[in-house]
């Protein structure tokens, strides 16, 4: 009996944030037979649930590896695999399999010293599965030409890698667009991001304490998860009683609560020291919003902010949002050579 083509979708752990994002915007768009592995902890659309096979996973180890036996059991020659989780599948597959990967922590060697325990061991084992079942792979894909750099560093042209980005809805999105003039806001600033060491909120405080030093209080909303970042948040709380910062957290929203809130700011902040796409950036570009980011790489791969800025100096941060409001820094109060001879023995005069 002849075997139809089916796309096959391991997204076992996959449930929330981003992934979960464009794993819903991806399961609308299939118009093929369609089996999906997922996360059971992911609440699917009815829509959805009545036009694919699901078949839910449990977050243990076990049903993990009994996921991955499935697969091995289930895929046909002509059948595509698309790991949405950012690894490879544990065993090698008859059909076409593609990886799916946006997790940079997993290929580049950045320190692992601000997470707990638990998520830094996962991210190791992680970082091993991925090395250590490349063979598993037919092509990687990713959502930056600086994810391509970095990725085929890492594989060494084992493994082809392309850059396919995409978004639920790209309509809207320019690199440099006209701005909408947003009056009424209830923020001056948003950043929309989870508490993770690389999202860099300490730093952004830091240069809002800056601020408030020099009299200056921009409001920022921020959308911290209480429970997974209670160190984080309470940190907001201290410094806004300290320096007086007009700082707001309104905690984890759903997406399209996130788009209501931008149309509510009147720019966006990224100070994050790396992404493997930044969604964030394309959606303030869409919103009409001028952004204020980090000099970095993936920044520029999608756009060019109106003001960028070093994310590891709060001076840096602090400098590019006077900027952004029109306040001027104020010039160094030169001396000639004279002045400063006389300078010298004015203080030892003293």
């Amino acid at each position: 009996m002849k075997h139809y083509p089916k796309l096959i979708i391991q997204a076992s752990n996959v449930h929330q944030g981003g992934g979960r994002s464009l794993l819903e915007a991806l399961l609308k768009a299939v118009d093929r037979e369609t089996t999906l592995l997922v996360d059971e902890r992911m609440l699917m659309p009815d829509e959805l649930a009545k036009s694919i096979q699901i078949k839910l996973v449990k977050p243990s180890v076990v049903q993990r590896l009994l996921a991955e036996k499935w697969l091995v059991d289930t895929v046909e020659k002509e059948d595509v695999v698309l790991c949405f989780g950012n690894l490879p599948p544990l065993f090698k597959l008859r059909g076409h399999t593609m990886v799916f990967l946006q997790n940079r922590y997993l290929i580049e060697d950045i320190p692992l010293n601000g997470f707990p325990l638990k998520i830094r061991l996962r991210l190791e084992v992680e970082r091993l599965w991925l090395s250590k079942r490349l063979m598993n792979v037919d092509e990687f894909v990713v959502q930056t030409p600086t994810m391509k750099r970095l990725l085929e560093s890492k594989v060494q042209g084992k493994v082809p890698v392309r850059v396919l980005p995409f978004v639920a809805e790209p309509c809207g999105y320019e690199r440099n667009q006209p701005l909408k003039e947003h009056k009424d806001t209830d923020y001056d600033f948003v950043y929309v991001a989870s508490g993770e060491p690389h999202k860099n909120h300490q730093r952004l405080l830091e240069a809002w304490s800056l601020l408030a030093s020099e009299g200056l209080f921009p409001s920022l909303c921020l959308t911290l998860d209480k429970a997974r970042f209670e160190g984080l948040c309470s940190l907001i709380v201290d410094m806004r009683q300290r320096y007086g910062m007009k700082v707001s957290n309104v905690g984890v929203l759903p997406h399209h609560d996130v788009l209501e809130l931008c149309g509510k700011s009147g720019a966006v902040i990224y100070p994050s020291k790396f992404e493997s796409f930044g969604l964030p950036l394309i959606e303030a570009r869409q919103a009409g919003l001028s952004v204020l980011a980090s000099e970095l790489d993936f920044v520029r791969d999608v756009l060019d902010p109106e003001q960028s800025f070093d994310p590891d100096s709060p001076l840096s941060i602090a400098r590019a949002v006077k900027r952004f409001m029109g306040v001027d820094e104020q010039p160094l109060p030169l001396l000639d050579a004279a002045q400063f001879v006389a300078s010298v023995f004015k203080r030892d005069s003293q």
